[in-house]
């Protein structure tokens, strides 16, 4: 694309978008940076490696606090500051902004962005745990919240997964941060179902005022999502301890309803996970975890 190679050969541009990024407070202005950005990595994944280079790499011969000139500006923080400036009044941009976080976590190079400063890993992080735990797909909200939400929830929930599977150790990772993640990737599973399940003879059906075309972009939408979710619950359920199993049980996370919605889900694919939670829920409730071998008959454990 002509308009790519013209920002490869103009440098600067990537310390103004960054500038606009990080210090601008015209959500507008933001909206239009963050769509042009999310444009450009998606078109060519070999600028966007050297947009996260850009400001990784402190020239050895070069000390910071000697360099006369500005430190380089990071991706990731800016694209946060931009995220937190457009989170409460553009969620198409907050959109577009999990969106350029998704895209950078797509190369390796892009994860290490994010979890290597620890300050970066632990900010985005608190964001999206706070955007999924706090924010989107509440508890009381109606399921058909996710046709609206399913695009910004799929890019967050795989940024979150990425962290979480390359950071296992670090300590915003706390394990009781597991349980709120788990709250929420069921419930979004639950509502997904919901929204996957048309009623053949509504009012809206008998009319054909629904579209197949935009019922099959919201399927596909939807099914991303699911996806995305089960990868991430299977994750999280591998590093669950039978003390945090129990605590789930006590505060309702690990019920029996949300513990079935989430082998509905993960099975087949995710047997061998599954089959790891049940021995340490038999540890801790040996009924429940007969009732769901006994409701979910693949997930058996081989003895």
């Amino acid at each position: 694309s002509v308009w790519v190679e013209r920002i490869r050969e103009h440098p600067a541009i990537y310390d103004s978008i960054c500038f606009i990024m990080s210090s601008s407070t015209n959500v507008d202005l933001l909206v239009k940076v963050g769509e042009v950005v999310d444009k450009l990595f998606d078109l060519d994944e070999k600028l966007m490696l050297e947009w996260i280079r850009n400001g990784a790499v402190q020239p050895l011969d070069q000390p910071q606090e000697e360099s006369e000139e500005q430190p380089a500006f990071r991706i990731v923080p800016c694209v946060l500051e931009a995220a937190k400036q457009v989170r409460s009044e553009n969620p198409e941009g907050l959109d577009v902004y999990m969106h350029i976080l998704q895209l950078l976590t797509t190369v390796d190079d892009g994860i290490q962005a994010i979890v290597q400063c620890p300050d970066t890993g632990k900010d985005t992080w608190n964001l999206l745990f706070d955007l999924v735990c706090h924010e989107f797909c509440q508890s009381d909200d109606p399921p058909i919240i996710l046709q609206e939400q399913n695009t910004v929830l799929a890019s967050i929930f795989s940024v979150l997964s990425a962290i979480y599977a390359s950071q296992a150790e670090q300590e915003y990772l706390k394990i009781e941060k597991d349980l709120p993640l788990i709250d929420s990737l069921i419930r979004v599973l639950q509502n997904t179902e919901h929204c996957q399940k048309k009623p053949e003879d509504s009012a809206e059906s008998r009319t054909g005022e629904t579209k197949k075309s935009d019922l099959t972009q919201d399927d596909f939408h939807l099914k991303i999502l699911k996806d995305i979710s089960c990868e991430f619950l299977s994750i999280i359920f591998q590093v669950l301890t039978k003390e945090t199993v129990a605590q789930g049980l006590k505060e309702g996370q690990l019920s029996k309803q949300k513990c079935s919605c989430a082998f509905q889900n993960l099975l087949p694919f995710y047997s061998p996970v599954v089959e790891d939670f049940l021995r340490i829920l038999r540890e801790v409730d040996e009924t429940l975890a007969d009732d769901l071998e006994e409701a979910f008959p693949s997930s058996k454990v081989h003895t």
